[in-house]
């Protein structure tokens, strides 16, 4: 059985070594980096299945280490952000991280996170049988389930692991609402918490690759407080 390898990128030693010790008995294998200047090339190795990044790195913000791995990967990232600080949250998401934890953290909550984002973007990776050949579409929009591709009047949308499964809930269930909770859970592999806006985030972002509808419109309607619609 092959060894899951997380890279974290956080200038706290201690952490880091804490978080090794707890990882390694989870049957993980960890990683450290302190320095975001050093740690893109890391990150883009292929060598790892996940990477755990801070969002205050010396030399390199974990912003802008987002930004360079969205460029050429869309491995998962876990963004680790200040208490509280909704701001930091929010701008991880729209720049394609797939979830956030806040400082301090239980490291079970951590380990609950990685598995939940490694579950659902392994099963989306390995899926046999009828998905493989599986397509979806309404309007000018395609996706190839097997393939993992969306394309939008014949162009290619990128979209990271959370926005395809975003889309897929939506469009199954088109015309109809799907409750944000319901989307968190398929898409995040969680539940909520209280003032929780990440699924609101990547619904925003996936409204923004999508465009409108071929004849004008929004293509993703919102219910407040309650989830989202894809239009029909």
């Amino acid at each position: 059985m092959a060894v899951t390898r997380v890279l974290l990128v956080d200038d706290d030693v201690e952490l880091a070594e804490l978080v090794g010790e707890y990882l390694t008995r989870e049957g993980f294998t960890l990683d450290a980096e302190t320095d975001g200047t050093h740690a893109l090339d890391r990150a883009v190795s292929g060598d790892y299945q996940l990477t755990v990044l801070d969002v205050m790195l010396p030399g390199i913000s974990g912003f802008d280490l987002l930004r360079g791995i969205r460029a050429t990967s869309q491995m998962p990232v876990l963004m680790l952000t200040a208490r509280g600080d909704d701001v930091d949250r929010i701008v991880g998401l729209e720049l394609g991280a797939d979830d956030y934890l806040s400082k301090p953290f239980n490291p079970r909550e951590l380990v609950a996170r990685i598995r939940a984002i490694l579950r659902r973007t392994q099963t989306e990776a390995h899926t046999p049988g009828e998905r493989a050949a599986e397509t979806l579409g309404l309007d000018d929009v395609a996706m190839d389930l097997g393939r993992r591709t969306v394309r939008r009047a014949g162009a290619p949308v990128e979209l990271t692991a959370v926005e395809f499964t975003l889309l897929e809930l939506l469009l199954r269930a088109a015309g109809a609402v799907v409750r944000r909770d319901e989307l968190a859970r398929g898409a995040l592999g969680r539940a909520l918490l209280p003032f929780d806006r990440s699924i609101d985030v990547h619904v925003s972002r996936l409204r923004k690759k999508l465009g409108p509808r071929p004849g004008g419109g929004e293509r993703i309607a919102t219910l407040r407080a309650v989830g989202y619609l894809y239009t029909c």
